[in-house]
């Protein structure tokens, strides 16, 4: 479990598309075996130490003629933002994904000393 040890505590969440590969013909789309797509997600204000990302599946649009293969996840997590990263393998077809997420943490205070 993680502790934050704050009074101010700070909630950031939003929804992208991560790519559209359909309309293209890209590799998401025509390719097979390992694949990858990422993002850049930056925070409107900086959490004061890194926040606790959760990532998910708000939209996938993909074929229903081979095996639904997916796994997301949150890389490289700082306190004024993040990478989204979606990965398939195998014959997945992905048409398009987006991505919802939210990030909470402690947020910086007025109150705070930094003491050198």
């Amino acid at each position: 479990m993680r502790r934050i040890d704050s009074h101010t505590i700070g909630v950031a969440q939003g929804d992208t598309i991560l790519f559209s590969d359909f309309e293209h013909d890209g590799e998401m789309w025509s390719g097979s075996g390992p694949r990858m797509r990422n993002k850049t997600i930056e925070f409107d204000s900086p959490f004061k130490t890194p926040p606790v990302v959760h990532c998910n599946l708000s939209m996938w649009d993909i074929d229903k003629a081979t095996n639904m293969r997916a796994d997301i996840s949150a890389e490289g997590i700082t306190t004024t933002g993040f990478t989204v990263v979606f990965r398939t393998w195998g014959d997945t077809r992905v048409a398009r994904v987006r991505i919802a997420w939210m990030a909470i943490g402690a947020l910086p205070n007025d109150d705070d000393w930094d003491v050198l």
